[in-house]
């Protein structure tokens, strides 16, 4: 099965020059979904993790599954506002705009080994702030998955720069 053909590509979206690529008909094919979350969990399966962390928004759906594979709990990183209890967040920038990012306070145990969970890494900011926050939380960042890796936009090396090793199902050369 190709992980690759089951993403959509959708030209100019959210603004003109953006390519984006769609994962919600990976998720609406069942053996495509499945064969991802577990290719997602397998390069973790056997070491220590505490829990996983997952990106909104499409992140939530992949770190819940990665979560439950793994037996261990899940943290969401919300954007700015949308958590109910008191926060620790962080700014960053992506592709085509700003925004903040926050986690509960008390959302890891100082020491957990988290896995950072999202469906796509870009730019590498949204992910660089997540890793940011755990390391904040006092969580040790066991590393990052992602669906889809749009090298040609660099994410990887901001990821190596802040020693975050990661792993990507996909690549989509050229944006």
């Amino acid at each position: 099965m190709d992980l690759k053909s089951l993403i959509r590509t959708i030209p100019d979206h959210p603004h003109e020059g953006i390519v984006f690529r769609d994962i919600t008909t990976l998720f609406a094919d069942a053996g495509g979904f499945r064969r991802a979350v577990d290719e997602l969990v397998q390069p973790y399966a056997g070491q220590k993790i505490d829990a996983v962390a997952g990106i909104e928004a499409r992140g939530f759906i992949l770190g819940g599954a990665v979560a439950h594979q793994l037996s261990v709990a899940f943290v969401p990183i919300r954007k700015k506002g949308r958590l109910p209890w008191r926060t620790i967040g962080t700014d960053y920038v992506l592709e085509y705009g700003a925004d903040r990012v926050e986690i509960h306070e008390d959302a890891v145990a100082p020491g957990a080994r988290v896995l950072l969970v999202d469906d796509l890494i870009a730019t590498g900011g949204t992910t660089a702030a997540g890793v940011e926050l755990l390391r904040r939380a006092g969580a040790e960042v066991a590393g990052c998955s992602f669906v889809i890796e749009l090298p040609d936009l660099g994410g990887g090396g901001v990821l190596a720069g802040l020693d975050a090793p990661y792993h990507a199902l996909v690549r989509f050369e050229g944006a």
